[in-house]
C-alpha cells in the first residue's frame, strides 16, 4: 500500500474544448498545474509502477467559505447552518479523472484501466488531496 499527499485546491479534469485542426484543449486551466502536482508526489512516491490491479482511496479536501464563519469575535468559530460536506462544484467523478490521470502520468501504475475498486469523497478541511493506493490480490 502507497499514501501520498496532494497539497493544495484539488481542480476537476472537465471537458475538453476544439479549437480548430484537431486541436482540443483543457476547458479549466486549473488542471493542468494540479495533475502535475499529483504527478510529482506519484513519482517521489512509487518507485516501481503496480503491475495488477489496484484500489484507489482519494478523499479531497476543500476550505470552507467565509461566510460558513461567524463574524465578529466569532470569526473562527463555523456557523450551525453551515454544511457539512462541500456538495456543490466541482463535481468527484471530474476532480477523480483529474488525479487518475496525474497518478497514471506519475508512475503509480502502466494504465489507469488496473483500478479496479475506487473510493471517493469531497470534504472540508486543509486543501488537497489524501491518497492510498493499495495492490490487489488475484483471486
Amino acid at each position: 500500500m502507497t499514501r501520498l499527499l496532494v497539497r493544495g485546491i484539488p481542480a476537476p479534469q472537465g471537458s475538453k474544448r476544439h479549437v480548430g485542426h484537431g486541436i482540443l484543449i483543457e476547458s479549466s486551466k486549473a488542471v493542468g498545474p494540479w495533475r502535475e502536482a499529483v504527478r510529482g508526489e506519484a513519482q517521489r512516491a512509487f518507485s516501481e509502477p503496480f503491475l495488477g490491479p489496484v484500489g484507489v482511496v482519494l478523499v479531497f479536501q476543500f476550505p470552507r467559505p467565509a461566510a460558513h464563519y461567524g463574524t465578529g469575535r466569532n470569526r473562527a468559530t463555523v456557523r450551525p447552518s453551515a454544511p457539512l460536506h462541500p456538495s456543490g462544484r466541482p463535481d468527484l467523478d471530474k476532480l477523480t479523472r483529474a488525479v487518475l490521470d496525474g497518478l497514471t502520468m506519475g508512475g503509480a501504475w502502466k494504465d489507469d484501466a488496473q483500478v479496479v475498486e475506487l473510493m471517493a469523497r469531497k470534504m472540508y478541511g486543509a486543501p488537497g488531496c489524501a491518497i492510498r493506493v493499495t495492490e490487489l490480490g488475484e483471486d
